[in-house]
């Protein structure tokens, strides 16, 4: 049975995830309704672990206790279901299929055209296409992990459905859910996975490989 979470460790979590975020970003990461997340994000503001930022771009921010406290519940969430080393190894999964993902972005972005590297103007179908499929197979390669995840905690179950989500609507031709920042792109949703295991296993992105 995979391990369930509170809404609000949810929320705290999805906050941390994306940095900053509007509550229909955060309903799209924990897969609650929008009236949850704002539910829990009241009761985390009135515990000053989150914060609300006003303005032209407006959204909701961890603070530095709120981000103290949001590793504390990963670290005894992962403690409580036994996860530890099923989400080390997925997290080596990973890696092993992160820089295939890396490598197809940049091919989706760049080119080679005459021996130089220049901005994919998207005008070539056929080699889209190529690049489409590769992210497809890694896509494939992908999805067993998240299940994995997903099978021991349960807040790591959006992530296969996403992924899917926006492969389809790249395949559909919308393809700038390939890797545009500011929408659920295959790269934004990967970029957040990545960001969650390391969260999970209390690494940092900066010492990775670094062992």
């Amino acid at each position: 049975m995979p391990h369930g979470c509170d809404p609000r460790a949810l929320v705290l979590h999805g906050v941390r995830l994306k940095g900053f975020a509007r509550v229909d970003q955060l309903a799209d990461v924990t897969g609650l309704y929008p009236s949850e997340v704002t539910t829990s994000l009241e009761e985390l503001r009135s515990q000053e672990l989150v914060t609300h930022r006003e303005g032209r771009v407006s959204g909701w921010a961890l603070t530095q206790t709120g981000r103290q406290r949001d590793a504390e519940l990963v670290a005894a969430e992962l403690d409580q279901a036994g996860m530890r080393d099923r989400v080390d190894e997925c997290y080596r999964r990973f890696l092993d299929v992160n820089h295939k993902l890396l490598g197809v972005c940049t091919e989706w972005q760049m080119r080679t055209v005459d021996g130089r590297q220049v901005l994919n103007d998207h005008g070539d179908d056929g080699y889209d296409r190529a690049v489409i499929s590769r992210l497809r197979t890694i896509d494939g390669e992908i999805q067993p992990v998240c299940e994995a995840l997903a099978s021991g905690l349960s807040r790591f179950h959006a992530y296969g459905p996403r992924l899917s989500n926006a492969l389809k609507k790249i395949e559909s031709g919308e393809t700038d859910w390939f890797t545009k920042p500011v929408i659920d792109s295959y790269h934004t949703i990967w970029f957040e996975l990545h960001e969650d295991l390391l969260s999970t296993l209390g690494l940092e992105r900066a010492k990775e490989g670094a062992s």
